[in-house]
C-alpha cells in the first residue's frame, strides 16, 4: 500500500487482521502498549473512528462531528471486534472511493477524502502497534503506508525509516536520540 485512498484503508485493516487475528484467543483485557485502554477497547476505538470518518465524509458537515456513535457490544469477542473493524474500515474505504476529491468535511477544519483515508490508515496501524505491544507480538507498521501517512498528516516529520518516524511522531517511541514525545497532533485539515 502506497496511497491513503480506499485501497490504503483496506490494506491497513487487512494488515490489522493478519497480525491480530491469530491472537484473538489471547487476553485482550491487558493494556494496549502505553495506552490506558485494554487491547479490546483499543480495537473497538479503531472501529469507532473508522465509522466516524466514513460518516463525516458521507454527511459532509462543515463545522463539527455528526451526532452518532458506535457501540460495540461489551460481550463481543476479540475476533468479533476485529470483524467490526473490517466492516467500519470497509465503509470508510467505500466513502473515500465514492467521494469526489474536491469534497470537504469537518475534522478540525475542512478535510478532503485523502485526509480521512490517511487518518483511517494511521488509526489502524498505530493502534495495531499498541495492541501488539499489549499482546507481546513483535510488529511494526509497514514502511509504505507509514510513509504515506507521514506525507499527508505530518508534513514536519524528520527524515528516517517511516515506521520509526511515525511511532515517534505519535508519542510511541524514541527516535534517533530524540525522547518520546508527550504531546502531538496531526494535520488532516487542509489549510
Amino acid at each position: 500500500m502506497t496511497d491513503t485512498g480506499g485501497a490504503g484503508v483496506r490494506a491497513a485493516i487487512g494488515e490489522m487482521g493478519r497480525i491480530l487475528g491469530p491472537h484473538a484467543d489471547a487476553d485482550w483485557t491487558v493494556l494496549a502498549g502505553t495506552l490506558e485502554w485494554s487491547c479490546w477497547t483499543t480495537a473497538a476505538h479503531v472501529a469507532h473512528d473508522l465509522l466516524a470518518y466514513a460518516g463525516q465524509l458521507a454527511g459532509r458537515p462543515a463545522d463539527g462531528y455528526l451526532p452518532f456513535d458506535l457501540r460495540v457490544s461489551p460481550t463481543a469477542t476479540p475476533a468479533q471486534v476485529l470483524t467490526v473493524v473490517v466492516a467500519c474500515g470497509g465503509l470508510l474505504a467505500t466513502a473515500v472511493d465514492a467521494a469526489d476529491p474536491g469534497v470537504r468535511a469537518w475534522h478540525f477544519g475542512p478535510c478532503d477524502p485523502a485526509g480521512f483515508a490517511a487518518m483511517g490508515v494511521a488509526e489502524t496501524l498505530l493502534h495495531t502497534h499498541d495492541i501488539t505491544r499489549g499482546l507481546r507480538v513483535d510488529w511494526q507498521p509497514p514502511a509504505a503506508p507509514a510513509a504515506a501517512v507521514l506525507t499527508r498528516l505530518f508534513p514536519d516529520a524528520p527524515p528516517g525509516p517511516p515506521a520509526e518516524v511515525l511511532l515517534w511522531m505519535t508519542g510511541r517511541a524514541e527516535f534517533d536520540g530524540r525522547p518520546r514525545r508527550t504531546s502531538w497532533t496531526w494535520q488532516a485539515a487542509l489549510t
